[in-house]
């Protein structure tokens, strides 16, 4: 076991009550972890007068990995999402969103173990959007042969490193030929380098009624920025929700590690929040940082609180506090 050095984004509302649960957990493991905490979002205004304050980014360089609790975003209105500016500072390419069916947890579906790559740095998230006269609004999707590539070759270098069999590039170039048409050609070049590999690719729609109707059929999915964050949550709700499912957004230097749930403003503060995704995320991480054996204990620790069922949170139907979630964790590691 190394020495880590790991930026902390606790987040806002019941952020810091589910980064306090995780660091523990973590800790428990025995891994080293030095952690350093530094404010985002609504929290570091005050104090920066900016969401992504440039002390973040230099710690996230500096430490090379990061785990961020949630932060606010507000619809329309409000400074600009800390959350995409974060991913555009540091050019975390590419959003991965681990969907796996878990033992304890009531679900449509079984042995659901899906892989979403999404692409993180274009698309129509590119936020070139103008007024061209009084009720016309247009929004410019921006697609590149170089973002397109790079997001094919993190989905198959991740599954060859993981001994997956397929990928799977989702698209809408049937109608957007030009565009979705470069996302495809460029994911298909790629797919030319991993012969072991099985490549094809399926329309986006075509792709969601398929999920619901058997999420088994697929294994990795490669997606442009907006497909991706829409078919992420819906392969995450078929597995419990956004708050059982880790994510990760990776670069070529920095990896930030993340709930992928909002803040829930409405309980912060009661201790009553689900650590599990931020911890799930936590997991991801030590992966990460090549810490496997403290993965393993984790996740073979938290399937065992949930199958007995005694000490989970409000969210999945039981009575304990996040802390108290937290303590049976540990004592199952």
């Amino acid at each position: 076991m190394g020495h880590h050095i790991v930026t902390l984004i606790e987040g806002d509302g019941i952020g810091p009550e589910i980064s306090r649960a995780t660091t523990r957990v973590i800790e428990a493991t025995g891994v080293e972890i030095d952690w350093e905490p530094i404010k985002a979002g609504i929290n570091a205004i005050p104090d920066y007068g900016s969401p992504v304050p440039e002390v973040l980014l230099e710690s996230i360089r500096r430490n090379k990995v990061a785990l961020k609790g949630p932060l606010t975003t507000f619809i329309a209105k409000g400074f600009s999402s800390a959350n995409v500016g974060l991913r555009k500072a540091l050019d975390l390419y590419a959003n991965l969103r681990p969907v796996h069916s878990i033992d304890g947890i009531k679900s449509r579906y079984e042995n659901v173990d899906l892989i979403i790559v999404r692409e993180n740095t274009e698309d129509l998230y590119a936020g070139l959007e103008h007024i061209i006269t009084p009720g016309v609004s247009q929004s410019i999707k921006v697609i590149t042969t170089h973002a397109s590539t790079r997001i094919g070759q993190f989905a198959f270098e991740y599954a060859r490193k993981t001994g997956r069999k397929r990928v799977t590039a989702v698209h809408k170039a049937n109608i957007m030929k030009l565009s979705d048409g470069m996302f495809l050609e460029s994911i298909a070049a790629v797919a030319q380098n991993y012969p072991e590999i099985k490549y094809d690719d399926v329309i986006v729609d075509a792709l969601c009624m398929k999920l619901v109707m058997d999420p088994n059929q697929f294994d990795i999915l490669v997606l442009s920025n907006l497909y991706g964050d829409i078919v992420s949550d819906l392969a995450a709700g078929l597995v419990g929700g956004l708050g059982v499912v880790p994510g990760a957004n990776i670069g070529l230097d920095c990896a930030v590690f993340e709930a992928v749930h909002g803040s829930a403003p409405d309980i912060a503060g009661k201790g009553i929040a689900n650590p599990s995704a931020l911890l799930f995320s936590g997991v991801l991480m030590l992966r990460h940082l090549k810490e496997d054996a403290a993965a393993d204990r984790i996740m073979n620790s938290i399937k065992k609180v949930f199958r007995e069922g005694t000490h989970t949170t409000r969210d999945l139907g039981g009575k304990a506090t996040t802390e108290e979630f937290a303590d049976e964790v540990i004592r199952h590691l």
